[in-house]
């Protein structure tokens, strides 16, 4: 395999997997509409390309890694997008979070013109992508999956392949499902332990190393004690594109599930309260308003 490889969408995301796979030695052409992203791509060793096509024409395996739909949409198959550029077999690991359909509607259009899309979303925050501590759920052609070992090695801890295409996808909304939930939790017990007293520090400190503990109340706990979330690595605006789509999801499947759409209302309610560019932790400072507390930080 050759160790140059592309990617679209220098976001927070794409950003730790760019520097990553730079430090494991790929060359990596990237593509960003944003300058500011551009500018971190040619700041930390990558190759700028004019378009998501000069990426596709420049590498045989690239990563996209996007915010929405109209952004995918543009990507593969817009003006200058992946489908438009020149030569075949060129595999896309698609690692955005997206209705499945949105995905199957872009698998087809590149198969129609020899190319292969990937379905990898991948679990994990921000910081936890930055330490390569991502968990990739790789869903489609399996040959293909097989062939983008080292890049995926290269951005993520573990590679799981988990079936037909879009079983990635199904994958990550139960995975980020548990996530809203555990976020909403860490924060709970933090904010319940300030209302019996205690020093929310301690708080971590302890409920960390028990049985109580999860992956988010290690990750975010921190940021909960300090109560400082401007600089996100998941911000609450895009974590509720992630719950819409998680929620018809499960409506569609007529699937219960209180404790999520419970949830869910924290979310939004710390957008409402202009928290949108915060991280998601910031749902301790929502509980901490409605409780009374003048939140942290």
């Amino acid at each position: 395999m050759a160790r140059r490889v592309g990617i679209v969408g220098i976001g927070i995301m794409g950003t730790a997997m760019m520097r990553n796979l730079v430090k494991d030695g790929f060359e990596v052409v990237g593509y960003d509409i944003a300058e500011v992203a551009m500018a971190r791509l040619i700041e930390s060793g990558g190759i700028a390309a004019a378009s998501p096509r000069d990426v596709a024409e420049k590498t045989e395996i690239l990563i996209t890694a996007l915010p929405n739909v109209d952004a995918f949409e543009q990507v593969m198959t817009g003006q200058g997008g992946v489908a438009s550029s020149n030569g075949m077999g060129q595999i896309v690991i698609e690692c955005s979070t997206l209705p499945i359909e949105v995905k199957a509607r872009g698998e087809a259009q590149l198969a129609a013109q020899g190319k292969i899309l990937l379905d990898c979303p991948v679990s994990g925050t921000g910081a936890q992508a930055a330490s390569k501590d991502l968990v990739v759920f790789a869903s489609g052609n399996e040959a293909a999956f097989e062939r983008c070992h080292q890049v995926l090695a290269g951005i993520s801890r573990a590679q799981k392949y988990v079936g037909a295409f879009g079983n990635g996808s199904r994958m990550k909304f139960i995975a980020n499902h548990l996530v809203t939930i555990h976020n909403l939790a860490a924060a709970e017990a933090i904010v319940l332990g300030e209302m019996a007293g205690l020093d929310p520090a301690l708080v971590f400190d302890v409920i960390g190393d028990s049985a109580g503990s999860s992956r988010m109340f290690q990750i975010r706990g921190p940021m909960m004690v300090r109560g400082q979330y401007d600089e996100p690595t998941a911000t609450m605006t895009t974590h509720l594109k992630d719950l819409d789509i998680i929620g018809k999801f499960a409506a569609d499947l007529h699937c219960p599930t209180p404790l999520f759409a419970t949830a869910t209302q924290f979310y939004h309610a710390g957008v409402a309260q202009g928290r949108g560019g915060h991280d998601t932790g910031a749902v301790c400072a929502v509980l901490e308003q409605l409780a009374g507390i003048t939140p942290r930080g």
